[in-house]
């Protein structure tokens, strides 16, 4: 079983295979239930079906961050009736 150092300020990093096994991607969080044995269960909590839960779903790691002007531009177009073209990604 793998042993994770606890920093100063008591946090931990879950490596990538804890994160798998959890069912989490980074940004989630996670549940912790105290039991009265000393121990502790760890559950991976998913995003909500609430604004939280929406704004995470347009999240995505594989396209390039828009600036604001960006937005505005293509806000503006579909409010127009004008279909914004995608852009290839690198």
């Amino acid at each position: 079983m793998p042993k994770h150092p606890v920093t100063s300020k008591g946090q931990i990093t879950l490596g990538k295979n804890v994160m798998r096994h959890l069912g989490i991607q980074p940004g989630e969080k996670v549940s912790i239930d105290l039991l009265p044995d000393g121990t502790a269960k760890l559950t991976g909590v998913k995003a909500g079906t609430g604004l939280e839960g929406f704004f995470g779903m347009l999240y995505d790691p594989d396209q390039p961050t828009l600036s604001i002007d960006e937005i505005n531009e293509i806000t503006a177009n579909a409010w127009a009736g004008i279909r914004a073209k995608r852009k290839p990604t690198v």
